[in-house]
């Protein structure tokens, strides 16, 4: 099962990035005037280095209330880190297309909320996130090197300090990734997936779930100009994801006695950890299978929030590229005579 993750995954990352690479070439470049001259220049290609902050939101933890996937579940002190690595094509002045590599930390404990339900099932989890993504950036306001005063010399052209603009920009676009929930057992972290907590691969219990999921990220950006090739960014990062297992819990209970007798004792302790809790207080309640674990109607999402240098690539400049142009139409002329 783990083979087959793993080749799922290098199996979608390898076409996902086809995709982006067959999407970015110049074919797709940007519009033409009648003259043949761009009608604003198009950007050029970047390298973007960032970290930050990650975020899970699901069902373990979150806020005191009923778990939610959105940002007012957030649970920060299960605030994990966050790298990226990304590299922006632009096809004209407005939009390009973004291909990034994160790797990411989610947790998540049931022991930080005071909603009985989460707190009486008293589940955790930690994971690791590898994502290849692929979004479509679309800039409402550019960032650029301007002149922070109206100065002009004797031909009108601008002179003086120069300063950066700040630009947004939004986004949005699908993801691959692997994740691989671990729990706490006996002081070592142990992968949740092969112990079926929730009687996956069992007699009448659920299939198997893949680690290798499936999302939407869209978000919003913000690009300080630092120079004409360095840039800073603030970027947030929300993916909407088609799993419900980055956590190990979606479904419902299974039967302990069952579970102990094809998964063992660590199977049974991390499937139905549950404080025997009431709403009325601490009165014993008994755990029963079939009773409600998760909720497979709300998919897992994360977030983050990250900060990135971002370095444009060096190509010709207007200047030589008109000189070239020059030089070609002399050479022709010449050989005309």
């Amino acid at each position: 099962m783990r083979r087959l993750s793993f080749f799922l995954f290098g199996t979608n990352a390898f076409l996902l990035g086809l995709v982006c690479l067959l999407i970015s070439q110049p074919a797709f470049g940007q519009k033409r005037s009648k003259l043949n001259k761009p009608l604003r220049p198009k950007p050029k290609p970047e390298w973007s280095i960032g970290g930050g902050a990650a975020n899970f939101l699901g069902e373990l933890g979150g806020r005191d209330q009923v778990g939610s996937t959105f940002v007012w579940d957030l649970e920060y002190t299960q605030t994990r880190p966050a790298v990226k690595l990304s590299y922006l094509f632009f096809f004209n002045y407005y939009g390009g297309l973004r291909t990034s590599v994160y790797w990411l930390q989610l947790a998540g404990n049931d022991n930080l909320t005071r909603d009985i339900f989460r707190a009486n099932r008293n589940l955790h989890f930690k994971t690791d996130i590898y994502e290849l993504s692929c979004v479509y950036e679309f800039h409402l306001v550019r960032n650029r090197m301007t002149h922070k005063y109206d100065l002009r010399d004797n031909k009108g052209r601008l002179i003086g300090l120069k300063g950066g603009s700040t630009g947004f920009y939004l986004f949005a676009g699908l993801n691959t990734f692997w994740y691989n929930p671990k729990a706490l057992y006996n002081g070592s972290w142990i992968p949740l997936h092969p112990l079926g907590t929730e009687g996956q691969g069992l007699p009448d219990g659920p299939k198997p779930y893949s680690r290798l999921g499936l999302g939407f990220p869209t978000g919003i950006g913000f690009r300080f100009a630092h120079s004409r090739r360095m840039s800073f960014g603030l970027e947030i990062n929300h993916r909407f994801t088609l799993t419900d297992y980055i956590d190990d819990v979606s479904t419902t209970y299974y039967d302990k006695e069952l579970l102990l007798l094809a998964r063992g004792e660590a199977a049974l302790a991390l499937s139905d950890p549950s404080l025997g809790l009431e709403s009325s207080g601490w009165e014993p309640r008994s755990i029963n299978a079939g009773q409600q674990r998760g909720d497979p109607t709300d998919k897992d999402n994360y977030m983050s929030v990250t900060f990135s240098l971002n370095y444009k690539l060096k190509g010709k400049t207007q200047y030589k590229q008109q000189k070239r142009r020059r030089n070609r139409s002399k050479v022709k002329q010449r050989a005309r005579f």
